[in-house]
């Protein structure tokens, strides 16, 4: 089955009948063509996923007989990305990828060299635009879980807002690489990756997470984009971690 949709109702075992609506509808019936007796996933974003079909389709509500549900355990490890604020798209680009890699929170980091501004109305606009990104690429990837999108964060309460994790730093200038750094780390169960904006992060920034317990850690090889260097780094520790 090649599309997977999100339903507002939560799914469980004893699901058997399921409906689209709004946005989810509309796209189904205007845009996928979907008809009575067609087949798709559908899934609660919560790890809930079951075989859907059709029996009845408009514009405003798609309703489904549910067959064959399961439950996807949340994957190991569990990450959460810390995105500074940057300009353009760069920062959307970079959420999308981490989500169509597993990530499971994305928090939208106010660094000092943000070019890029959260104050007044657009906090709600920039989560709203950032949950939708994810929402998307949830489904674009086939995958089970919509990630969440916090409120921003300021560098003092970054890492406290996921005080379980094993929090990195991605700075070129550490002297410990990714690989040694997850050697050392015994297969943590929750990474927390701090990405910096375009003109970086600041020594202060770097002595603040250092003394709240994260590590900085270099990328070997070329210096990667704000929009890159998350998704290299969790596609690095799923390879690490021999998930991939």
């Amino acid at each position: 089955m090649a599309n997977l949709y999100f339903t507002e109702t939560p799914l469980d075992a004893s699901t058997v009948r399921v409906h689209l609506t709004g946005d989810e509808a509309r796209h189904a019936v205007q845009v996928a063509r979907v008809r009575a007796g067609e087949r798709f996933l559908v899934s609660d974003g919560c790890g809930w996923c079951a075989e859907a079909v059709v029996t009845s389709a408009d514009k405003s509500v798609v309703a489904c007989n549910v067959e064959h549900v399961r439950f996807d355990p949340a994957p190991a490890p569990r990450f959460v990305l810390a995105q500074a604020l940057a300009k353009g798209d760069r920062d959307e680009m970079a959420i999308q990828m981490a989500t169509e890699l597993g990530v499971d929170t994305v928090i939208p980091w106010q660094s000092e060299r943000s070019v890029s501004r959260w104050a007044g109305d657009k906090v709600a606009k920039g989560i709203a635009r950032w949950t939708a990104i994810v929402r998307e690429a949830s489904k674009q990837s086939m995958r089970s879980r919509i990630p969440t999108v916090t409120d921003p964060t300021s560098t003092a309460t970054l890492c406290g807002r996921v005080p379980e994790a094993n929090w990195i730093v991605l700075d070129p200038r550490s002297t410990t690489s990714l690989t040694v750094w997850f050697a050392s780390a015994s297969n943590p169960t929750t990474v927390g990756v701090i990405v910096g904006p375009e003109g970086g992060i600041t020594d202060d920034e770097i002595g603040r997470f250092t003394a709240d317990g994260a590590t900085p850690v270099r990328l070997d090889g070329p210096i990667l984009r704000t929009s890159t260097a998350g998704p290299a780094a969790i596609a690095a520790i799923l390879a690490l971690s021999g998930t991939w």
